[in-house]
């Protein structure tokens, strides 16, 4: 039965390339036209392929809107949360998830560091946008046409010495953002509070939201909070993972227990 349902799910993967005929369904498979024949017709049922007049199947409407309808229910903060617990546990510092939304990034979770000192950001509250590290990674993410807009019509409050002052600036630190997959707030926003940050991506590739870490420098400095980027990335990809249901490597899927 395994080998059956392997069979039929590996028939999606070819005719999204395409429509594809009987015979080339079966070669793909390595099966004789008769299974994979029954495969199609299985599939077919269920609307997943549909057979053209010229006799070559295709995509059908049915795994379209399956897959509308679980992008819509994909909730990226129940995926992240887990995922920002334990690097908290693993580096003791607040961590963020952000995402744009109308024009704001706002927090939509928080893990408070395991220390006093405690940051003043909510849950639910924009943030500075144009400092601070989460809103560098969606705003970079933007259609250049929509980032050079947006930079334009945006305050550039000097919040502290290293505040971005103009559009300029602005964008020439998105592009770096943009080019190098992960962003920084150095003191932009507070003197004392440095923050590091990546995105995270769905199936598509775009950015729908990011993450970050953030910590006073009467805890540890920018150099030291930079060494935990590597950590920061990683954690960001493995929520990019879970929530574009990439397939897992099959090489870091443990074994089977032994009955």
């Amino acid at each position: 039965m395994s080998q059956t349902v392997d069979r039929a799910l590996s028939i999606l993967p070819l005719l999204a390339q395409g429509p594809a005929d009987l015979g080339q369904v079966a070669d793909r498979l390595g099966v004789h036209k008769s299974t994979a024949l029954r495969l199609l017709r299985t599939l077919h049922e269920h609307g997943l392929v549909y057979r053209q007049q010229d006799q070559r199947y295709r995509l059908g409407a049915r795994l379209f809107a399956l897959a509308q309808e679980a992008v819509e229910n994909l909730d990226v903060r129940e995926i992240a949360h887990p995922h920002l617990v334990q690097l908290n546990e693993q580096c003791g510092h607040t961590v963020h998830l952000a995402v744009y939304e109308e024009s704001e990034v706002l927090y939509i979770d928080k893990v408070e560091s395991r220390y006093p000192v405690r940051m003043y950001s909510r849950i639910g509250k924009p943030v500075a946008i144009t400092v601070a590290a989460v809103a560098k990674l969606l705003l970079a993410d933007l259609p250049e046409a929509e980032r050079r807009a947006l930079a334009e019509k945006l305050d550039y409050p000097m919040y502290t010495s290293r505040s971005i002052p103009n559009p300029a600036a602005f964008l020439k630190e998105l592009a770096a953002v943009r080019g190098q997959g992960w962003a920084t707030d150095l003191g932009g926003h507070e003197e004392s509070i440095n923050c590091i940050g990546a995105p995270i991506r769905g199936a598509d590739g775009r950015v729908v939201a990011a993450m970050s870490v953030s910590a006073p420098n009467v805890v540890v400095t920018a150099e030291e909070l930079l060494t935990l980027l590597p950590l920061v990335r990683r954690t960001a990809d493995a929520i990019s993972r879970e929530y574009s249901g990439a397939v897992p490597d099959a090489k870091a899927v443990p074994p089977k227990e032994a009955p």
